[in-house]
């Protein structure tokens, strides 16, 4: 069982972005279907995601959905500077702010994680 640790950055300005959440949201599916330890984390601009992702009607929401379970939060810093800590609070997803006020990724390191950006 691998353990990876798919930590989301990507705005939600581009198309690129959305392609970017696809791809961490499949990562984040398919390691979950073989039985692996995984962790979504919501980081940077990628906390601006929450909202739309909880969405129903959002293209993504059915993949979100999939994983949700795997959901370890969001950074605490970043939902406040980008101005969406209501909306992550919203959708029930932990407000992270294990270092400095911001999710610790040295811990998942340090705990045998891989972890994969996107």
């Amino acid at each position: 069982m691998a353990k990876i640790a798919v930590v989301l950055l990507a705005d939600i300005e581009s198309h690129g972005d959305m392609g970017r959440v696809a791809n961490a949201l499949e990562l984040a599916k398919e390691s979950k279907e073989q039985g692996d330890d995984v962790r979504f984390v919501f980081d940077g601009a990628g906390t601006r995601w929450v909202g739309p992702l909880s969405d129903s009607e959002h293209m993504l929401h059915p993949v979100y959905k999939a994983i949700e379970d795997t959901v370890t939060g969001a950074c605490a810093f970043c939902a406040n500077a980008f101005e969406v800590k209501k909306e992550v609070q919203d959708a029930g997803v932990k407000l992270l702010q294990d270092y400095e006020g911001h999710p610790s990724l040295r811990s998942l390191i340090a705990n045998g994680f891989s972890v994969v950006t996107f």
